[in-house]
């Protein structure tokens, strides 16, 4: 869609500051981070045994680390090797966020988030073609081996080498053909089986619910390592009925080249570096053993149980494919890819979500990595009273509120959220329970893998979905607060914060006073 003025007064500006790239696959993408130095290759020997999971999970740290290419895999470092590289942190940082949307790689957070929200209501279609370098490689039969590929144990913990960490998880809806991308846990099982968690209230559950009611088994492609557009579009909110295809057709300013897999209608990135194609049959007697694996909230979730199977049919790769997977878990200094593309994602998406339905006067949306947009930050010019309840029952009112915005705060427009501090100050001077700035929604729909809630009352295959209380904490001037003489007019006192005059005359003299910087 062409920019108009509409476009860059809803998004700040910032689609007029966009410059799309199609990178053309995983590989033009490393030669872009080694480029800007933020590739680390690995040389040394180093084992997937836990051994990659921990150097990893070190790298990734507070999300300033770089991405990484480990080239030197124990067990697959010899010359018969089918696959011999695997890479990690492709987007464990805003830098590379920043690159992968088309912005300065010093672009701030609120950029990244209008960006993300300006491309999700675009659209390119993707194109068919003939052939494409991921099919020069084709496994079917006896020959397909789940080992042959480096999957790491990247916990101790883990139930399995898990091999969908970072992949595409590629589904078609049997009634209207729309493709669905998405990042869905799953674990080598035997060598040619693929246990998977499979919940009904994603998207892929949806199409799988299609199948099983036509009494057919549904068709399922894992694509590992291609551009970044397509974990970035596999992992966010988009639209129920739209094809992330479509979505990373605009972030790349170019339609993403398509071809059909080998035993299934599936249409799979031409370019991909590695292709597992398979069917997930809804009889029990197919299910496998998966679970526990180090989930986003930084606990190991999903307890071990029979799940879901992709049986496969067939792997297609390319002559020397990279694979690609990563790290999942967040702690407190502890990010990782999902992490830091989840707090862009979400936001953008709340935001989106805000505007549809009216809520006026939001000014910013933030989502912390540290806990991948289960707390969301909104903040607004407050004009009416109950807005901060209208911003609220808006997000939690919305499909993206699945596994997401389990605690929303509001804050007024004086209040910086992405400064903890700011947002503390006014949590401690802006909120009093007693005046219901604190509101409870109990027994929502909510996350399988957020320990807070019973194990009981998580149950996939009973409930589908997990059950939170939902709090809106609302952190605005309240105005129901009649204003007052000695405020002069005003429903709070003034603040301490010191006049622009004065404030001007001090910076200006600033070094003079003696001091060496700001």
């Amino acid at each position: 869609m062409a920019n108009d003025s509409s476009d860059i007064d809803a998004f700040g500006g910032v689609s007029n500051r966009l410059q799309p790239r199609a990178y053309g696959d995983l590989r033009e993408w490393l030669d872009a981070l080694r480029a800007e130095d933020e590739l680390q290759e690995i040389d040394v020997e180093v084992d997937w045994d836990c051994e990659l999971g921990t150097v990893a999970r070190k790298a990734f740290g507070e999300g300033h680390g770089p991405a990484m290419l480990f080239k030197n895999i124990s067990g697959y470092n010899g010359p018969d090797a089918r696959c011999s590289q695997l890479f990690t942190g492709s987007m464990s940082n805003y830098t590379r966020v920043a690159m992968t949307l088309g912005l300065p790689k010093d672009a701030p957070g609120r950029d990244l988030v209008q960006a993300t929200r300006y491309y999700l209501g675009q659209r390119v279609p993707p194109v068919e073609v003939a052939t494409g370098p991921v099919k020069e490689n084709i496994v079917t039969g006896d020959d397909i081996d789940l080992n042959d590929f480096p999957v790491p144990k990247w916990h101790r913990e883990d139930g399995g080498r898990y091999i969908n960490t970072f992949q595409a998880t590629v589904t078609m809806d049997p009634d209207t053909g729309v493709h669905n991308l998405g990042i869905y846990r799953g674990m080598i099982g035997q060598k040619d089986t693929l246990p998977v968690l499979l919940w009904r209230a994603q998207n892929w559950g949806v199409h799988f619910q299609k199948w099983a009611d036509r009494g057919m088994k549904m068709p399922v492609a894992h694509v590992y390592g291609w551009e970044p557009s397509m974990p970035f579009c596999a992992s966010a909110p988009v639209p129920t009925g739209v094809s992330e295809y479509d979505v990373m057709g605009a972030i790349r300013g170019k339609p993403v080249e398509l071809v059909k897999c080998e035993t299934s209608d599936i249409m799979v990135p031409a370019s991909a570096e590695l292709v597992i194609e398979g069917f997930i049959d809804s009889d029990p007697a197919t299910f496998e053993m998966e679970g526990p694996f180090g989930e986003y909230p930084g606990y190991f979730g999903g307890d071990a149980g029979p799940k879901h199977v992709t049986k496969v049919t067939a792997i297609t790769h390319r002559n020397n494919p990279v694979f690609q997977g990563t790290l999942e878990g967040t702690l407190p200094k502890m990010l990782n890819e999902n992490s830091v593309m989840s707090s862009v994602q979400r936001a953008g998406v709340a935001w989106n979500v805000l505007e549809r339905a009216g809520v006026p006067g939001v000014t910013d949306v933030h989502c912390s990595p540290a806990n991948n947009g289960t707390t969301l930050f909104i903040q607004l010019h407050q004009t009416y009273r109950g807005q901060a309840k209208q911003a609220a029952a808006a997000i939690w009112g919305s499909n993206s509120a699945h596994l997401r915005y389990k605690h929303v705060w509001v804050v007024d427009d004086d209040i910086d959220i992405r400064d903890y501090a700011a947002v503390d100050w006014a949590f401690a001077y802006r909120v009093n329970a007693a005046e219901d700035d604190i509101v409870f929604f109990p027994g929502t729909f909510g996350s399988l893998l957020d320990p807070s809630t019973r194990l009981k009352e998580r149950d996939p295959m009973l409930y589908g979905t997990g059950k939170w209380c939902r709090v809106l904490i609302d952190a605005t001037v309240n105005l129901d607060f009649d204003p007052e003489e000695q405020y002069n007019g005003n429903r709070y006192p003034p603040t301490v914060a010191p006049h622009k005059g004065d404030m001007d005359k001090v910076n200006a003299r600033w070094k003079e006073y003696g001091f060496k910087d700001d």
